[in-house]
């Protein structure tokens, strides 16, 4: 009864030695025949709790299954079969593997229901659970901050709300339309001060001062002045508004800010003290040092280009392998240049007169850049120069493509987050509509309106936000992770 029946077997001599349970399941329409000692092997899961079934009560069987026919004797489970053949593995070969085409998180699911622990999936499938665990938790911080910077922190009030508000005007060009404006007004100053900067070197646009130097046009140190204004009030509104001072000040991008401001007012304020001062050797090399440092505005255009900000990204994901090839280019460079040295020390017109002085001929040589200003002149140092640029050719192709594939890999991955944010965004927007409307079925039904983003604001900042993560039937994050 109650589905099970009793195969008796026969030991060598013809005697009843041993009878097993077996047990009829179906997964979603499959059926499948377990049996009772190979279910016992793990006595505290769900499969192993069906073994002794018939000592138990209706309403303990309905617990277990989803439905059961006690004319069949079938316990019936409304679960995925594909992920069952994977359950399955774990009571004949003691760990699990998940198969392709399956969402590691709804795997979860599954081992969740059918009672087992997650120490018996194996190491590789935990590394891949791991990482579309990772993918949905920046997915979820992604459309919070989208949340965020659209509609602020709802818990604010007075001078937070304020900084909120400039932050994101000054720091979020997605934002509203006037933080657009700005950032593309912070462009345009960018690229203006570049430009003057470049025209400013030019002989036939300076003029000559009372002592006959040349420095630069009035009308460039104007619009220079002007330029560097604006990019000193926007570092310190920016400053003003940012919600960690510490961090924002230690931030690369902010420290280019302020070494491509600061060479200014150093410079005016040596100024200020008078022609005296100006005279000195130090300070005029100091001046002419500060004023070089203004080229450090043009890594500014970062801040405004995603295209950029994804090539730093994927350049430090490529550490290891710029190390290598730094790594190989050294390695080369030292014995192609002392080999160099010694085969050409002897020769009287040598141009390798020490061996330091002969890693630039390596350098140019192995990069096949070849200025020819320093080249072998015996038969030996020809030699070893074409065997030192064909190394530097396979030296510098080998890191290559890791570099390239990283980069394509971060970039698409960032494309996929940006367009599963909004997805969820637009999800959530429609699930509030939804709400609204099954609360005042006469309203008018809005997508797009203020109560939508407040409604999302709410989940967002509530514990039950993150359905990416936090979906207890285990579907919603399967598809949202299927469309990406």
């Amino acid at each position: 009864m109650w589905g099970m029946q009793r195969t008796r077997y026969a030991d060598c001599n013809g005697s009843e030695a041993s009878e097993e349970t077996e047990i009829v399941v179906n997964i979603g329409g499959v059926k499948q025949v377990l049996y009772g000692d190979v279910l016992n092997r793990y006595p505290d899961t769900r499969l192993a709790e069906l073994v002794d079934c018939s000592l138990k009560s209706s309403e303990e069987r309905s617990s277990l299954c989803d439905d059961y026919d006690p004319d069949t004797g079938e316990f019936y489970f409304d679960r995925d079969p594909e992920a069952f053949k994977c359950i399955i593995e774990l009571y004949y070969y003691g760990e699990i593997h998940m198969k392709r085409g399956i969402c590691p998180i709804c795997f979860m699911k599954e081992m969740e229901f059918w009672k087992i622990d997650s120490d018996f999936l194996d190491e590789c499938c935990k590394y891949a659970l791991k990482e579309v665990e990772d993918e949905l938790a920046e997915i979820a911080e992604k459309v919070r901050t989208i949340l965020v910077d659209r509609e602020g922190d709802p818990s604010a009030a007075g001078w937070q709300r304020f900084q909120m508000c400039l932050w994101r005007l000054m720091e979020k060009p997605e934002s509203s339309l006037p933080a657009h404006i700005i950032a593309i007004v912070s462009f345009i100053f960018i690229l203006v001060s570049s430009v003057v900067m470049c025209v400013g070197t030019i002989p036939d646009l300076q003029v000559e001062d009372s002592e006959g130097n040349l420095s630069e046009h009035p009308t460039l140190e104007v619009i220079e002045t002007v330029c560097i204004g604006w990019f000193t009030i926007e570092y310190l509104l920016r400053l003003i508004s940012s919600p960690n001072k510490i961090k924002f000040v230690l931030a690369f991008m902010n420290i280019v800010d302020f070494m491509a401001i600061m060479p200014f007012f150093v410079v005016l304020i040596l100024t200020s003290f008078g022609a005296g001062v100006m005279e000195l050797a130090n300070v005029q090399q100091a001046v002419q040092a500060l004023r070089i440092m203004r080229i450090a505005r043009i890594f500014k255009l970062a801040r405004h280009s995603s295209g950029l900000q994804t090539l730093t990204s994927a350049l430090k994901s490529s550490f290891k392998e710029l190390g290598l090839l730094l790594m190989y280019m050294g390695v080369g460079v030292f014995l192609f240049s002392a080999l160099g040295y010694t085969m050409e020390q002897n020769h009287p017109d040598t141009l390798f007169t020490s061996i330091p002085q002969s890693f630039w001929w390596a350098v140019i040589t192995m990069t096949t850049v070849g200025y020819g200003d320093v080249y072998p002149k015996t038969t030996l140092g020809r030699c070893n120069a074409a065997i030192s640029f064909l190394c530097g050719v396979i030296a510098i192709a080998l890191p290559i493509h890791p570099i390239i594939n990283n980069f394509v890999l971060f970039y698409n991955k960032q494309q996929v987050l940006e367009t599963a944010a909004k997805h969820e965004i637009e999800l959530m927007a429609l699930r509030s509509a939804d709400s609204a409307q099954e609360a005042a079925p006469g309203a008018h039904k809005h997508v797009c309106g203020a109560g939508v983003w407040d409604n999302a604001m709410r989940s967002c900042h509530s514990d039950t936000y993150i359905p990416l993560l936090k979906d207890p039937r285990g579907r919603g994050s399967c598809n949202r992770h299927r469309d990406l």
